[in-house]
């Protein structure tokens, strides 16, 4: 029982201290006077009274009830019920003086019976509780008024009393029904179970006024401890809305501060730092607002306010929809109907009683779910004298798979949760609704989830019981209770309240009391019993639990790799290794791994030798590494008394054991996991000590029993407390004695453990857990230092006990430090004895120190131990003369962001990491080894790349594997697109690492030419630097030095006009212009020597053999091939020929830059070209170099012109000049070079005026020129070409109307069109004024400068070949790609062609004058030859191309591609590669147009980088004349086996294998090729992206021939075993082209094969080939149909000629040539063939392959041939063919199909014949004739004696022409 009221206060006004302004309440009277023993009067009651101050009024207000709540300090609640009624002041001006005597009041009161100056003060009458009856106690309150305002005759002093004296019972779900004595009666119901809260109607309420969202996170956040405060202007409300969140929190409690209603004296508690949760009068809202880290709920207003520095985390998801749904299916009802046609009339929400408990219901629903299975997760300690419970947070989390979770964690480290723990862990206690509903209830919960109706069913139940625990008796009788009449506030003549006579209640309460003394004590009936734990938590996880780890087959794995590891199976176990370890990363297979082990254990098998100790510490270590340090899922536990197991003898009297090698785990340096750990361990050995106690009591029971062994600790916990107060006292003590001795030596038993794994084995190194410096516990557990020992010795572990001088001390003391700190904590909590403890601490350093003395043995002798072996380190082949500068270094290829090796996208072992050795050669660095993982162990890895083509090196940090720490790592970036991200391993010395470093350094960066592979390729390096030798042929040398003499001497003589100027010396020339001075620009006229220079119209002798040579080179002949003129004598010269071949630069004096010979226009004299280069940069004055065979428009290059020069040239001429100045002079000069061109050209002759596209539009336009811009910027940028000019130039924007924007109809351009457009840069032309009278257009044009694309090809180089793979996903490959902006600038490359072909097309010239002329002009130039003649398209005109314009017109192969020294810091700028990579994209439109494969194109990359032919080196004709490259004697090639020149080799090449070829090379004659630019239609070159690590770069030939042989005879040995024909091709291992080649190439080797089998000398591939093509041919004309063979010559194809590409490939039976043509169908939608600007129509495809054969029959006739061996004379009709040059045979005249083809190039003699046996009988003997080919004879014979020998003139003839 207990007492309803324990005080009655009379608070009322203090009229003493009005002067403050605010006044003050006093107490008038409380009752009893004295306070109760057993609880005190509380303080400041009278604050509370009036909470927002003690004011007066001007009028009466009604009484006001409201429900303050007072916390003492045993944190126990009293509720104040404070009923207020308010009463006339005494003074009438209370703010003047005070008036003394009440007489006077009293007098004026009639006289005025309203005056405004009338005040009223409160009074309150207050109750203080303990029991929150609200409603009773404003029953009683409001009785008091009713008595003392109606002056009821009922003496107030003894209602008092009887309220005072009431007692009633406090829960068990009792009705008492009280009367005070005033004919009053009130039914009091208790709650059934105190432990439930009562919330009558004050949650619905709540949800009625925030909702439901905010009220979630109001409840989320007083569940994470944040400030909470409510605002309302309702006293009543901010209790009622208080109380609400206390009961939604049920089970956990509230612990913090809780003040439903602050006084207003008291608003500075709301800054203290500790959690609340507070209500306050909305009229102090402004003094809230400067709260930052308080959520604010108004309840008025229904919102709630989070602030920005608040995070408050929310209910794990899938909860907080379901209660979401949950709480608006109770709230909201008709929700769910609203859409229906016919809602149901019915459906109405529950009465707000009813509702209240609902959402209770929902609440308490939450958190069974949160909670479940929280019992399993308990430990229990102690169990006498009282019991002590621990709950594991990590294992529970860790079960539940919440780890991550923000708010559960929070929560269980929450105070709630604490107390929640204390409260309901014991086991032993009375239940209520919730343990039944965690225990019984869970799993109905998940079998009903998304279920609505059951949910809400099951809601309805729990509230029905809620309701019951509330009111259980549903019947009330009445209350009655007397209520004040209606206004009686308002009474004008109100008496006082009375003061009470003290004595009077006294007596009541003395009474009352001395009747309780007397009464038998109340003894409540607790209906203790064993509390349920309910299902594990797995039991109801495994439902939705991770199925995705638990596959069996990895346990399955895992268990047998340990079984092979114990049965010393050790290959088995190391091929099955990798597998255990990528299973590691599931949890299911961790714990298998701990089971497994444990088992052995248990068998005696924990002494390993060292291989198996390696093994099981490896497993180990995988299995800890991804645990986090709280170990939630109880793995390090479980391997904790593993690692004190498992050990290896190191030698006799010193075993090492698992804990040694296991200590780099952040988990053994937190705290929380050892206490959790140790707790357990207590527990369990607490259950043994009960469990043996029952087996000696209760051996009989048992058997009825059954297996005891299943009681749980908390369930033998419970019976023992059953049992305690039965016990004697001599009993309970020795149990108390029992448990306290378990506990402690427990202790002991964790010091040991933890300095096992806090010591590490080299103690001398002060070195201490390597994951941090077990600073404050709190960072440990959930922060992650790195590995630094310096990190673990900057904090000191222990900073309350001040030890900051970490260095002096030692690791000893910090392990004792963290081991006492622990030890002090368990055993406080666990009640070990004071004495116990002082023991411990003694023990503890003695501990430590015998461990570390053991430790130093064993350090000692595990550095003794022999290193495990590592795999031998293979040799790399090498080229001829390539020869080793390092031996190889030991190291691990680490892998790179590409993932096909590692295993990555597309599965598979990886093939990295891999150990081997990197080898640097002369010429490549290679790195050759094996992979680590076993599964491919067998396989071989070469990745390599040429040292010239090194980029970048850095030096990086990664971790080779878990156990291994690697000291020093490289990454190696070339530009052949290849990476080596290199980890020395530990036996490398660091020094050697820096050797191979600076070797690798000065290979890359020779200090000359001379010290590159390709110079010092086969020579000794010490032969470089030895002094010359005379040489045995001095003409050539001595006449090379001679020449450079010469030009030297003519460049050094100059004179000067105006200003005194040296010429910069070569080097600097290229990158400084000539000083830009404003008055005259250039003010030098070099005039050379007059005697070198004079324009002589024969060349002097000496200079013949110069000449010659000079004749020999690629232009030369390139120049005869074109018509462009010839080098004769001025005599003979034809002046009809508008061009000529000039020598002017023969001595490189005008532009070293520039070929010897150059093209340039009949008219124009030597000495003029002299003047003219110096308006260009670097003299690279404007010189022809090819000329459109159809149109006889000319293509020129030049360099940009100098500043002011490009002015002077467009200067209008009438403009102003002050005096004939040098500019004048040479700009005339200039025009009057390029009329020189204009007029070569054969239509200006007829072209009638002057049309240039100019004389159309106005002179006068914006200075961007009429060309716009063709844009550099755009990434898909179009020609934004003017509309004036004809289409592109006339009426068609380039890309509208177009597909793919391909260039547009050949009609574009009309009449009206210049004779010469010169394509100059942007920037220069800017302010030019085109000038109507002018017969060329300037188009400027922005292109990109060399530094971009330096920037942009390391972009691409990143983004093919990433350094590491990227955990961005925003970077993703395309991405990067696309930020490369490589793919925009070739677009603009081909673009720029694409228009100069136009032109040229149409019969315009172009002048090309871009930046200096040798990079993107020489870009634009080759690929503008490419597209329009097909010559450059085969392998000879490629050759050439690549000879004029890149090597003699001086693009600086030595500068750009960063060869030596010099060039280090300017870097590599792939403009050769760029080139390369356009034609691969043109290739790829045309695969039909090129002689050469796609091959040809990556080996040129790759070569014109590697510096392994001379071909690529130097920047110009002149420097190789001057090392002597350029003409090398004839004989001395041949001798060494060493290729000097690329060229040659290639052709070596091609005469072996068909690599360079190009199968589907079928050109149409004359066709000039448009390809699309656009970016959509550009594709990335995969020699970016393809590696083959079974050979290294295919690019070195013999390498990779040399591998081939050796890997079939390994093959062909085990012929034992079953041969499968199944291939499997990985793609960025094997070599495609090589293991499975396409068809041809398969045929053809197959042929070469049977032809060496059968002994005859095998045919060059070449001449099978081109028979294969004639039979092909023939066949296909005799059958008319197609058969499927003669698909690949057939003409059905005509509009796949821009197809993707024809792809050949070996069927399964036979090899039939299967062509699948792989372009869509769209590709019909391209201009078909007819339309495209002027090509010739492609009606038909191959069309050579259709033309009728007689138009190469030179001679025909009918022969008698002799068979082969054996066989008769046959009469066969024979074609003599010139063209083909080849002797064909057929069965008649008539026969279309070849039956026979002799190749006259092998034909050897022919001479008269003999008739043989069978020859024809009427024969003159004489018409008999023999032709001896390299294979066999042939015997013919003619019908008479004139036709025999008219066929061996014939083919005579045919021989010498060859």
């Amino acid at each position: 029982m207990a007492r309803l009221a324990d005080y009655f206060v009379l608070v009322g006004y203090d009229p003493g201290k009005r002067g403050s302004g605010d006044g003050q309440g006093q107490i008038l009277q409380r009752f009893p006077e004295k306070d109760w023993e057993d609880n005190p009067f509380p303080q400041g009651i009278e604050l509370f009274c009036q909470p927002s101050g003690w004011q007066l009024f001007t009028e009466r207000n009604p009484p006001t009830f409201f429900v303050a709540v007072l916390t003492d300090i045993n944190s126990e609640r009293h509720y104040c019920a404070c009923f207020t009624f308010w009463e006339a002041v005494e003074s009438a001006q209370p703010q003047s003086h005070p008036r003394n005597g009440e007489g006077e009041e009293e007098e004026e009161e009639p006289s005025s019976p309203v005056q405004p100056t009338q005040l009223f003060a409160p009074k309150s009458l207050v109750l203080v509780s303990r029991l929150d009856h609200a409603e009773v106690f404003r029953n009683s309150l409001g009785l008091i008024y009713t008595i003392y305002v109606d002056g009821l005759s009922v003496s107030l002093e003894n209602v008092i009393g009887n309220l005072l004296t009431c007692t009633i019972p406090i829960t068990g779900g009792a009705q008492r029904t009280i009367s005070l004595g005033a004919g009053d009666r009130q039914v009091i119901q208790t709650p059934i179970n105190d432990s439930l809260p009562v919330s009558s109607c004050s949650v619905a309420l709540l949800f009625r006024q925030l909702g439901i969202t905010n009220v979630l996170y109001l409840f989320c956040a007083a569940l994470t401890e944040h400030k909470i405060l409510f605002l309302s202007s309702s006293y009543q409300r901010l209790t009622d809305a208080c109380r609400a969140l206390l009961a939604l929190m049920f089970p956990l409690k509230y612990s913090f501060t809780y003040v439903p209603i602050l006084p207003a004296q008291l608003l500075e508690v709301l800054s203290t730092p500790t959690p609340f949760i507070i209500g306050v009068h909305s009229i102090f809202q402004s003094e809230t607002q400067e709260l930052l880290d308080v959520v604010i709920a108004d309840l008025d207003g229904g919102t709630v306010n989070v602030p920005e520095c608040v995070h408050i985390s929310l209910l794990p998801e899938p909860l907080l929809q379901q209660t979401r749904e949950a709480l608006s299916m109770v709230l909201d009802p008709e929700l769910e109907v609203a859409d229906l046609a016919f809602p149901p009339s019915t459906i109405s929400a529950s009465s707000l009683k009813m509702q209240d408990k609902e959402i209770r219901a929902v609440f308490l629903r939450l958190f069974a779910q949160l909670l479940q299975g929280y019992r399993w997760c308990l430990h229990i300690i102690r169990i006498h004298p009282e019991p002590v419970i621990r709950f594991h947070k990590a294992a529970f989390l860790g079960q539940r798979g919440l780890t991550e979770d923000d708010f559960l964690t929070k929560v269980l480290e929450g105070m709630a949760f604490a107390g929640f723990v204390t409260e309901r862990g014991a086991p032993y206690r009375s239940i209520d609704l919730f343990d039944e509903l965690v225990a019984y209830e869970v799993k109905r919960m998940h079998a009903e989830e998304g279920n609505k109706q059951k949910i809400l069913r099951h809601i309805k139940e729990l509230a029905e019981k809620l309701y019951k625990n509330e009111n259980p008796y549903p019947a009330v009788t009445m209350h009655k209770v007397q209520k004040p009449t209606e206004g009686c506030h308002l009474r004008l003549h109100q008496k006082p309240f009375p003061r009470l006579d003290e004595g009077t209640v006294q007596w009541i309460i003395d009474q009352a009391t001395a009747k309780l003394q007397t009464a038998p004590p109340a003894v409540k009936a607790e209906k203790k019993c064993m509390v349920p734990s309910g299902p594990p938590i797995a039991a109801i996880m495994e439902r939705n639990g991770n199925a995705l780890a638990n596959s069996a087959r990895r346990l399955e794995v895992v268990r047998n790799c340990i079984s092979y590891v114990f049965e010393n199976k050790m290959l088995e176990a190391k091929k099955l290794f990798p597998a255990v370890l990528r299973a590691m990363k599931g949890r299911a297979a961790r714990h298998c791994l701990t089971q497994e082990l444990n088992l052995h254990v248990q068998q005696n098998r924990a002494v390993l030798d060292h291989q198996q100790f390696d093994f099981i510490i490896r497993m180990m270590n995988c299995c800890l590494q991804d645990c986090t340090a709280m170990d939630e899922h109880g793995i390090a536990a479980a391997l904790l008394p593993l690692v004190t197991a498992f050990c290896r003898k190191l030698s006799p009297g010193i075993t090492q054991f698992a804990y040694s090698c296991v200590q780099e785990h952040v988990v053994w340096t937190n705290i929380q996991f050892w206490e959790a750990m140790f707790y357990c361990d207590v527990q369990n050995h607490i259950r043994a000590l009960y469990l043996d106690n029952n087996e000696e009591n209760h051996t009989d029971e048992e058997s009825t029993e059954g297996p005891q062994e299943a009681k749980s600790a908390l369930e033998i916990a419970s019976e023992q407390l059953r049992l305690w107060p039965t016990m004697s006292r001599d009993k309970q003590q020795e149990l108390i004695q029992k448990e306290e001795s378990t506990v402690f030596s427990q202790a002991i038993h964790y010091a040991n453990r933890m300095s096992y794994l806090l010591l590490p084995l080299d103690t001398s190194k002060n070195r201490l857990l390597r994951s941090s410096g077990l600073g404050d516990v709190e960072s440990v557990s959930n922060s992650f230092v790195t590995n630094s020992i310096a990190g673990s010795v900057a904090e000191s572990y222990d900073t309350e006990s001040g030890f900051e001088d970490a260095e002096s001390s030692d690791v000893a003391n910090y392990v004792v430090r963290f081991i006492n700190r622990f030890v002090d904590k368990v055993c406080t909590e666990s009640g070990v004895t004071n004495e116990h403890l002082k023991g411990l601490h003694v023990m503890i350093p003695d501990i430590v120190q015998m461990h570390i003395e053991t430790l130093d043995a064993v350090h000692r002798e595990s550095k003794r131990l022999p290193p495990i072996q590592k795999p031998k380190l293979l040799r790399p082949n090498l080229l001829v003369g390539e020869e080793c500068v390092m031996e190889g270094l030991r190291v691990y290829l680490m892998p790179d962001g590409r993932e096909e090796a590692a295993g990555g996208n597309i599965g598979g072992p990886p093939l990295l990491p891999a150990e081997g050795a990197i080898f640097l050669t002369t010429y490549r660095i290679i790195f050759k080894g094996t992979p680590t993982d076993p599964l491919v162990g067998e396989q071989v890895v070469i990745r390599s790349f040429p040292i010239a083509s090194l980029t970048k090196e850095k030096k990086i940090a990664i971790q080779a594997q878990a156990d291994q720490f690697i000291q020093e790592s490289l990454q190696l970036r070339s530009c052949t697109f290849q990476l080596l991200k290199i980890a020395f391993d530990e036996e490398v010395a660091s020094d050697s690492a820096e050797v191979f470093r600076k070797h690798l350094h000065k290979l890359r960066y020779p200090q000359h030419v001379r010290g590159t592979f390709a110079f010092t390729v086969g020579q000794s390096p010490k032969q470089a630097m030895q002094p010359k030798v005379k040489e045995k042929n001095p003409s050539l040398r001595t006449l090379s030095k001679n020449l450079v003499k010469n030009a030297k001497k003519t460049i050094g003589r100059q004179y000067v006009t105006r200003k005194k100027y040296t010429p910069p010396t070569w080097e600097q020339r290229s990158s400084q212009h000539f000083p830009e001075d404003n008055e005259d620009e250039i003010s030098v006229s070099e005039e050379m020597d007059r005697s070198t220079l004079t324009p002589t119209t024969t060349v002097k002798p000496s200079d013949k053999m110069t000449i010659n040579h000079l004749v020999e080179r690629a232009c030369c002949r390139d120049y005869q091939r074109m018509g462009l003129g010839t080098l004769s004598s001025s005599l003979t010269r034809s002046k009809n020929e508008p061009f000529r071949i000039s020598t002017v630069n023969r001595m490189y004096a005008i532009c070293r830059s520039y070929p010897g010979l150059l093209i340039v226009p009949q008219s124009i004299q030597d000495n003029t070209i002299q003047r003219i280069s110096r308006c260009y940069r670097q003299n690279r004055f404007p010189v022809v170099c090819w000329r459109n065979s159809r149109t006889k428009a000319v293509l020129l290059r030049s360099g940009g012109l100098h500043g002011k020069g490009v002015v002077g040239l467009f200067k209008s001429q009438n403009a102003p000049t002050a005096g004939p100045s040098q500019t004048d002079s040479t700009s005339l000069e200039q025009e009057k070079y390029l009329q020189a061109v204009i007029n070569s050209m054969p239509h200006y002759a007829d072209a009638s005026g002057r049309n240039t596209l100019s004389g159309f539009t106005s002179a006068h336009m914006s200075s961007s020129g009429k060309w716009g811009s063709i844009r550099a910027s755009g990434r898909m940028s179009s020609y934004a070409l003017n509309m004036e000019i004809g289409s592109r130039l006339a009426g068609k924007d380039l890309l509208g109307g177009q597909h793919n924007g391909t260039p547009s109809e050949a009609s574009f351009l009309r009449q009206h069109r210049a004779s010469l457009y010169i394509i100059g840069d942007k920037s220069q032309l800017k302010g030019v004024k085109p000038d109507p009278l002018q017969h060329w257009e300037v188009v400027p044009i922005e292109v990109f400068d060399v530094r971009q694309v330096k920037a942009s090809f390391k972009k691409l180089m990143k983004a093919c070949v990433p350094g590491c793979s990227s955990t961005d996903p925003s970077v993703t490959y395309l991405r990067s790609l696309e930020e490369s902006e490589w793919l925009s600038q070739i677009h603009k490359i081909l673009q720029i062609s694409v228009l100069v072909v136009e032109l040229l097309d149409t019969g315009s010239s172009v002048l090309v004058s871009l930046e200096d002329g040798w990079d993107i002009t020489t870009q634009v130039v080759s690929l503008v030859q490419l597209l329009s003649d097909p010559y450059y398209r085969t392998l000879e005109g490629f050759r050439l191309l690549v000879e004029k314009e890149w090597l003699s017109f001086g693009h600086r192969f030595s500068h750009r591609g960063a060869q030596t020294l010099a060039g280090q810091s300017s870097g590599f700028a792939p403009i050769f590669l760029q080139f390369l990579d356009c034609v691969h994209q043109i290739h790829l439109q045309f695969p039909m147009e090129f002689e050469f494969s796609q091959y040809y194109l990556k080996f040129l990359s790759y070569h014109y980088v590697s510096n392994r032919f001379r071909t690529f080196l130097l920047d110009s004709d002149y420097e190789r004349i001057e090392l002597g490259l350029l003409y090398e004697e004839k004989g001395e090639r041949k001798s060494q086996q060493v290729y000097k020149s690329i060229w040659d080799y290639i052709d070596r090449l091609n005469k072996k294998a068909p690599v360079f070829f190009n199968y589907m090379y079928a050109p149409e004659d004359g066709e000039v090729l448009r390809p699309y630019s656009n970016i959509s239609n550009l594709k990335v070159w995969d020699y970016y992206t393809e590696e083959t690590l079974s050979e290294g770069p295919s690019y070195d030939w013999e390498l990779a021939q040399g591998q081939l042989e050796h890997v079939e005879e390994a093959d062909r040995q085990d012929t034992s075993a079953p041969q499968t024909k199944r291939k499997i091709i990985w793609p960025c291992y094997d070599n495609r082209s090589r293991v499975e080649p396409d068809a041809i190439s398969k045929l053809l080797e197959e042929l070469h094969n049977l032809e060496m089998e059968l002994g005859q000398i095998p045919e060059r591939w070449k001449d099978t080939w081109d028979k294969v093509k004639a039979s092909q041919r023939t066949e296909a004309r005799q059958e008319g149909s197609r058969t499927p063979s003669s698909l690949l010559m057939s003409s059905g194809l005509s509009h796949h000629r821009r197809s993707l590409g024809v792809y050949l490939q070996e069927s399964g039976v036979g090899s039939t040539l299967n062509l699948s043509l792989d372009s869509d169908t769209s590709s019909t939608s391209t201009p078909s063939s007819g339309k495209q600007g002027g090509r010739k129509s492609t009606s038909t495809l191959y069309s050579q392959f259709q033309m009728s054969e007689s138009e190469n029959r030179s001679y025909e006739g009918s022969l008698y041939k002799k068979g082969a061996f054996m066989k008769p004379w046959k009469p066969r009709w024979f074609v003599l063919d010139k063209t083909k040059h080849q002797l064909r045979y057929y069965d008649s005249r008539m026969d279309t199909e070849c039956k026979g083809v002799i190749d006259l190039a092998e034909v050897e003699s022919i001479t008269p014949g003999t008739p043989t046996m069978g020859a024809p009988k009427t024969v003159d003997e004489k018409a008999f004739f023999d032709l001896k080919t390299t294979k066999r004879v042939y015997n013919f014979c003619a019908q008479d004696v004139q036709l025999a020998q008219q066929w061996i003139d014939r083919i005579q003839s045919c021989l010498s022409d060859a």
